[in-house]
């Protein structure tokens, strides 16, 4: 079973639906006591950094996601999910991440457009051995991004992909069991679906 966390906001649909298509049981929760269940776990979010922390924490299931990748079991964090892995995000000072990886997150330049939406390339690190995620997706990696923020990676042993967009930036981090991406693989179609299967075989 596939659990997957609702922070209150987010596009929790999508990605219960893409794994329901690729075959896998998934069940979305919202309480700390049920994630203790999880073999895996899927932290989506579309949204404000601060009112995610602050949902979550009201419910307790931020120290529970905590406790979870601590024990070693997977754990995947899609744009917001993957913001809410660092320690801080410009977008709500006051709030504290989940400290994982170090690093904060930041807002794009004031002179790209924000959001950065649509389409882009994410080029593999390939030193980092999650490289693995991406086995199988033929060509040049495309996926879908919908985002204002990035994060500013402290530590280059976590950086799995960057992309550009104006900037280069962390696409996705990994270390252990802990894997995080700004794009979204279940918006994007072929090549989201073949990572999320891959995250799935884990």
């Amino acid at each position: 079973m596939i659990y997957i966390v609702d922070s209150g906001i987010g596009n929790l649909r999508s990605v219960y639906k893409a794994v329901g298509y690729l075959g896998r049981k998934a069940k979305i929760i919202s309480e700390a006591k049920t994630i203790r269940e999880a073999g895996k776990l899927i932290l989506p979010g579309v949204g404000e950094f601060g009112s995610a922390v602050k949902g979550l924490k009201a419910k307790g299931v931020l120290e529970a996601v905590k406790k979870h990748i601590s024990s070693g079991r997977p754990f995947l964090g899609i744009c917001l999910g993957f913001h809410l892995l660092f320690e801080r995000s410009e977008e709500s000072p006051r709030f504290k991440g989940l400290g994982i990886f170090s690093g904060r997150v930041k807002k794009f330049p004031s002179r790209l457009i924000v959001p950065h939406m649509g389409w882009n390339t994410v080029r593999l690190n390939p030193a980092n051995p999650a490289k693995k995620l991406f086995s199988g997706i033929k060509g040049r990696k495309f996926f879908y991004f919908a985002h204002s923020f990035y994060p500013e990676v402290e530590g280059k042993d976590i950086i799995l992909a960057d992309t550009s967009y104006g900037i280069k930036f962390v696409s996705a981090a990994a270390r252990g069991n802990i894997f995080g991406v700004q794009f979204h693989p279940e918006k994007s179609q072929a090549a989201g679906l073949k990572f999320l299967e891959n995250f799935l075989k884990l």
